[in-house]
């Protein structure tokens, strides 16, 4: 029986997430705590990979920067972006970075087929698109393959922010929100409920646990 605990968190900023995120990972390599997804949102926040290009960031508006240390380039994270933070061990599941990426991808995919949204993948680059525009995009960290950071969907953010930088130092490719894709306002419950479904399936998870 594996078990996959969720805790979904509301708004919180960056780096009290990203302290939560420590200690739950502490936890989890430990054995203390059981593999966990934590669901968010942040304040306006540009957070930087810990390779990132930092010219990518053009202009920050009011929003927070931080440097990270996730992969990936640069990012942003704000109200109306759902943020996932699976604390897996992958030990249990399978020791394979590829495989993790790819798992976290058909998370997203399975979960906007629910909405009629075709996502997919773009040769070479992490996330999810629909067409040539990102919808979904990823970063994360393993240590002893428990894995940190992970997933920010766009569901209905504010996208003007995605003017101030370079999403993912990515360029000639564009960025878009399910909102703007359905044209409606979804609630964040209405996705999370079907993400959490789809986490279960794709990772093969035998019992939800909501804290």
């Amino acid at each position: 029986m594996t078990d996959l605990r969720i805790l979904n968190q509301g708004l919180v900023p960056y780096e009290a997430a990203w302290e939560f995120q420590k200690k739950t990972h502490a936890s989890r390599l430990a054995g203390e705590s059981p593999d966990t997804l934590i669901l968010l949102e942040h304040p306006p926040v540009y957070t930087f990979g810990k390779n990132a290009d930092r010219t990518n960031l053009i202009d920050p508006k009011d929003a927070e920067v931080i440097q990270s240390d996730r992969g990936g380039d640069i990012t942003w994270h704000g109200p109306g972006q759902l943020v996932g933070y699976p604390i897996l061990n992958l030990e249990d599941h399978k020791k394979s970075v590829s495989w993790y990426m790819r798992n976290l991808e058909e998370v997203i995919i399975k979960t906007l087929g629910q909405f009629d949204i075709e996502g997919g993948r773009v040769s070479g680059m992490t996330g999810v698109w629909v067409g040539d525009q990102k919808v979904c995009a990823m970063g994360v960290r393993l240590s002893r393959w428990v894995t940190m950071h992970g997933f920010a969907l766009n569901v209905g953010p504010d996208m003007s922010y995605f003017h101030g930088m370079i999403p993912c130092g990515i360029k000639g490719k564009g960025v878009v929100s399910m909102n703007e894709l359905l044209k409606t306002e979804l609630d964040m419950q209405e996705v999370i409920t079907p993400l959490v479904k789809a986490f279960q399936t794709v990772f093969a998870f035998d019992n939800i646990l909501d804290d």
